[in-house]
């Protein structure tokens, strides 16, 4: 499905990110990963890519500063030649009521989330623009779409993913490329790992479970593939009906 394309994921050694590097490598994808934590779980993770037969490399970077990212994107097209995919993933909480949130807990949140989304797109903008084609995908949040209390920073910035995805779509789908966001609920992940299947917050999604990191690389994988070459600017959630 994805065979003789490079996709770049950034938050990729863990959690959704991890799920959608090897998803795409199972369906033939080189991948270039980014990742900002453990160099351990990276390789490991790199090995395993290049296992399945397909073209791997771990880079780390810390999305929020522009000029690391602009080095790293270099060294990606020096080794794989240029970019089909690029998934935006990478992100971070600092969780606390508005009143208690610090200045720099709301800008740490928003550096990451959002500016290093407009960081790693600045990079294949015109890459893809030039090549007439390419897949931006995004991942927001549905509290990015219906907030969340304790999260005034996690829920902005993911709002503004969803402005800045709608806006990247409109700027390129005249050069053939798409860009669309993926809205995941409560997803099984090192970052929800304090939530319970019986956990008050769980048990009010409708299909009664949380999702899984899978489940987000199956629809990431449609939204890289050429089955999704007429959809742009859309936010899928994939929440089990939380949010409708």
């Amino acid at each position: 499905m994805l065979n003789e394309k490079v996709a770049v994921i950034t938050g990729g050694s863990r959690g959704i990110g991890r799920a959608i590097c090897e998803k795409f490598a199972e369906n033939g994808a080189s991948v270039a990963f980014l990742y900002s934590g453990s160099a351990e779980k990276a390789q490991e993770l790199k090995l395993q890519l290049l296992s399945s037969g397909v073209k791997a490399e771990a880079y780390k970077c810390n999305v929020a500063g522009f000029k690391e990212v602009s080095e790293t994107f270099k060294r990606i097209i020096a080794d794989f030649g240029t970019v089909d995919i690029l998934v935006n993933n990478a992100g971070i909480t600092r969780d606390k009521l508005l009143l208690s949130m610090r200045e720099q807990d709301f800008d740490e949140v928003l550096d990451v989330n959002l500016k290093g989304f407009f960081n790693t797109i600045k990079q294949v903008y015109p890459i893809m623009a030039k090549n007439r084609a390419g897949k931006i995908i995004n991942i927001s949040s549905v509290s990015g779409l219906i907030g969340n209390a304790g999260q005034a920073n996690y829920s902005s910035s993911k709002a503004g993913v969803i402005g800045l995805t709608k806006t990247v779509a409109k700027e390129l789908a005249s050069r053939g490329v798409c860009c669309n966001a993926i809205a995941p609920g409560f997803i099984k992940t090192d970052m929800t790992a304090a939530f319970s299947e019986e956990n008050q917050l769980v048990g009010s999604i409708p299909l009664g479970r949380m999702g899984l990191p899978e489940e987000v690389a199956n629809l990431a994988l449609f939204l890289a593939s050429p089955g999704s070459d007429y959809i742009t600017g859309e936010v899928i959630r994939i929440d089990g009906g939380l949010a409708m």
